[in-house]
């Protein structure tokens, strides 16, 4: 059976909102190609996580199963797919951007003789893959020219997933790959956290970021407050970071996190485009900078040209009047 296949990580029995990335971009090249698009859960124990995919506008759904994949290794999960390719030979695989995915899919892919484009930011007709280079300066257009399967990862916050779920459930199937102890070269260890993150910036559908228009730390209370006001969380810029002014766990941007909220409020931020890199998934920008060439303004559907020290006070102040 052909098709694109989709591969959702799930992090300690929940799927994250990167896999539902993932599935999203797989239907958007379905839309494009006309083929199905099927799901792909690896793990020991997967039928409710199947159960909930099954909602989520797919022709199938297959638990990929074993005891060896209970635990990620590089090699059991290269295994398990390359077999399920095998058995189901599809045109498209598409995958998270995730450490793990780096860690084990460009193996998998030059298994069977393929590249991986790995960090898609875009699907165009044709289709055609976009990456980004040079810390988002420039973007690469790539197609796929060889034989099936066709290998893609999707960069964090590059699509977003639909919410709404169908109203029956797809066909969910079980492949049992065959896999020994003896093939398992390493030991599974604790996953990998990029930091103790006390926040998750890609799961937060308001932002607020402060950049250097902030002038010094002592004002970030200021946007704290407006934060606070409108419910949402705080981010920064690079610079904000460095300068130790807030945690590195805060940073948006091609050196921090990816985020695509509802609406992403840049205060005093210029917009280098390593920032925008970061931000650039979010639905709805609202940019506050008192230079009115600011490349901000560029990305924002609503801009401010005013000191933020005026205009964030104000704004504070409106908000909460129109919560009393």
């Amino acid at each position: 059976m052909s098709g694109i296949y989709v591969v959702i990580e799930d992090r300690e029995g929940r799927i994250g909102r990167i896999g539902w990335e993932a599935l999203a971009a797989g239907q958007q090249l379905a839309a494009q190609t006309g083929l199905p698009v099927s799901a792909v859960l690896l793990g020991a124990e997967t039928g409710q996580l199947a159960a909930e995919v099954s909602l989520r506008s797919v022709a199938k759904v297959v638990r990929v199963e074993h005891p060896l994949l209970t635990a990620y290794t590089a090699d059991g999960f290269t295994l398990a797919l390359e077999q399920l390719i095998a058995a189901e030979k599809p045109d498209y695989l598409l995958f998270p951007h995730t450490y793990q995915v780096r860690d084990y899919a460009p193996a998998l892919a030059t298994r069977l003789g393929q590249v991986l484009i790995g960090d898609v930011t875009a699907i165009e007709q044709g289709p055609l893959f976009t990456r980004q280079l040079m810390q988002g300066r420039l973007n690469g257009a790539y197609r796929h020219p060889g034989s099936s399967p066709c290998f893609i990862s999707v960069q964090a916050g590059a699509f977003r997933p639909a919410a709404e779920t169908s109203a029956a459930a797809a066909e969910i199937t079980v492949f049992f790959p065959s896999i020994e102890a003896a093939q398992i070269r390493t030991r599974p260890g604790e996953r990998f956290r990029g930091s103790a993150q006390t926040v998750d910036l890609g799961s937060a559908q308001l932002i607020v970021s402060v950049g250097r228009g902030i002038r010094d730390a002592e004002n970030i209370p200021l946007v704290q407050e407006l934060a606070t006001a409108l419910g949402a969380e705080l981010a920064a810029s690079r610079p904000i970071c460095d300068s130790g002014w807030l945690p590195l766990e805060r940073q948006v941007g091609s050196s921090g996190q990816t985020v695509s909220p509802k609406l992403y409020l840049a205060v005093g931020i210029s917009g280098a485009i390593q920032h925008l890199v970061g931000m650039k998934g979010s639905e709805c920008v609202v940019a506050i900078n008192k230079d009115p060439g600011a490349p901000i303004f560029e990305a924002a559907d609503y801009g401010i040209v005013g000191d933020l020290f005026e205009v964030v006070p104000a704004l504070t102040a409106a908000v909460k009047a129109a919560k009393q």
